[in-house]
This record gives C-alpha cells, structure tokens and sequence, in this order.
C-alpha cells in the first residue's frame, strides 16, 4: 500500500484522474466513498490487478493529486512487471 502524490506539468481534476483510470490496463478503481469503498491489501492479496483509488486534488501544491495505491507485491512485483513490460516492448516496438 502507499500513498502517492503525483504533480503533473498541467492541471488535471480528480475526476478526469478516476476516468483514466477506469480505462488503465491492469488497474482497479475502488473509489466510492460514500460507500466507504476503498483500497484495502486484504481485498488485492491473490490478484494481479493494481487498486486505485481516495483519488483527491492537492490543495498544497499546483497541479497536485494525491491517491491511495494497493497491490499483492507477490503476485505484481517485479517478475509480473518485466514480463508485461517485455510484451509491451516485444508487440509494439520489436
């Protein structure tokens, strides 16, 4: 789990952050807080797919987005991460 705070060249609303995620190959958006739907580790322990989601604008920085990020580290560390990123390179640039 980790906190991220991302600072982008220009400005970019929570919301318009949430749809780009909706679409990110291999992310799940958790994100209803009305609901008190959130990431959790015990929710991704077992799955491949990377948790997104408390995704809010940063008051202390221009152009700033905070979000909460949650991964099983074994089943998406770094062996999962070189072979995607090696189809990648393999499909789409070899």
């Amino acid at each position: 789990s980790e906190s991220v705070n991302i600072e982008t060249g220009k400005k970019i609303s929570a919301a318009e952050v949430k749809d780009l995620m909706l679409t990110a190959p291999g992310v799940k958006l958790v994100d209803n807080p009305s609901q008190c739907e959130y990431p959790l580790a015990l929710d991704c322990a077992g799955k491949f797919e990377t948790f997104v989601g408390r995704i809010r604008e940063d008051e202390s920085i221009d152009n700033g987005i905070n979000m909460w990020i949650v991964a099983d580290n074994i089943r998406k560390g770094a062996a999962t991460n070189a072979v995607q990123i090696a189809r990648v390179l393999a499909d789409d640039y070899l």
